[in-house]
């Protein structure tokens, strides 16, 4: 597992509002230009007295200096995408990486209270904005859209630069994902559905044998449990994870066509419940990648025919026939 390289310090401050506040936008905006200036103690009296008990200026110029700099170069650009714990996260562009970085301000002086940067996404291969090659939705079936969309409001997955934009999914009647004993997956309407490959792909890693988790119950052992990933000719890669045990019919190395099944629905891996995970990355290995956003050719939405469509939280969506 890789570690962050500068622990989370001291968040305590509790954030009202869903929109970015200018007080945070101003002090990351002072931050960056002081890094960039290499004025490593102009930078260290922006934080508060609890953040100077925490870290030593000596400590806080090595980091700085000697690791961050040197491994990920200037900062280029960022961009507020939400919250996690009471901290902004603003999505940082360097010269040679990508990173999250979450900040809380002190409430009495709006000092930087807590600082922590997500582990950096080197620029080794190109990052995928979006998909170029056109895609179906992996079920038959409708399905509804758990998590979906480019806010953190709207899917907790963009808290996570590896899959950000990804999607769970899983199917709904009557408001609920399940009828009957809610710790038995067979009662998930999800459970056991064919999975479709939703483009012409290569199959380029596989992992099984992994079992499925009671509800309720997750393996953060093996945080995908059972999973597929493709590449398209297009050199994008499709995570497809949480495959029910024994169910993947394909293996490493073969085409398979869209529309082809690939393996059953389960709940296998880092899941509280059946349903797939579905993302777009640049990379083979989700945690060396940087996830890009998932658009389908043309679907049912809620009941209406979409074009080039990125679903987002709450949306039941199906192929057309």
């Amino acid at each position: 597992m890789k570690k962050s390289l500068l622990p989370l310090l001291l968040f305590c401050g509790v954030v009202f509002s869903q929109e970015e506040m200018p007080q945070y936008a101003n002090a990351l905006s002072q931050f960056a230009f002081l890094y960039n200036a290499q004025d490593y103690q102009g930078v260290y009296e922006l934080y508060d007295e609890n953040m100077k008990k925490a870290l030593t200026p000596e400590e806080n110029r090595q980091y700085l200096a000697g690791n961050l700099n040197r491994l990920m170069g200037n900062i280029k650009e960022w961009e507020f995408v939400g919250f996690n714990k009471g901290a902004h996260v603003y999505r940082t562009l360097f010269d040679r990486a990508m990173s999250d970085i979450m900040i809380s301000l002190s409430l009495k002086n709006n000092k930087i209270s807590g600082f922590y940067m997500s582990p950096p996404k080197p620029f080794g291969v190109p990052i995928l904005e979006r998909n170029s090659t056109k895609m179906i939705i992996p079920f038959e079936e409708e399905v509804f859209v758990y998590w979906g969309g480019t806010t953190l409001e709207q899917n907790i997955h963009v808290g996570e630069i590896s899959q950000q934009y990804a999607y769970d999914l899983l199917m709904v009647k009557n408001g609920s994902s399940y009828e009957g004993d809610p710790n038995n997956n067979e009662n998930y309407f999800v459970f056991g559905k064919e999975i479709i490959a939703p483009c012409d792909a290569r199959v380029v890693l596989v992992v099984k044998g992994i079992k499925d988790n009671i509800p309720g119950v997750e393996n953060p052992d093996q945080l995908a449990g059972n999973y597929i990933v493709l590449q398209t000719e297009n050199e994008e890669y499709l995570l497809l994870a949480h495959l029910m045990e024994d169910s993947i019919l394909v293996e490493e190395g073969q085409d398979v066509l869209q529309g082809e099944v690939l393996a059953l629905c389960g709940n296998s891996g880092n899941s509280t419940e059946p349903h797939l995970h579905l993302s777009l990355q640049n990379t083979i290995e989700e945690e060396d990648g940087v996830g890009g956003k998932l658009f389908f050719d043309q679907i049912l939405v809620n009941g209406e025919i979409k074009t080039d469509y990125l679903p987002v939280k709450e949306d039941f969506i199906r192929n057309l026939e």
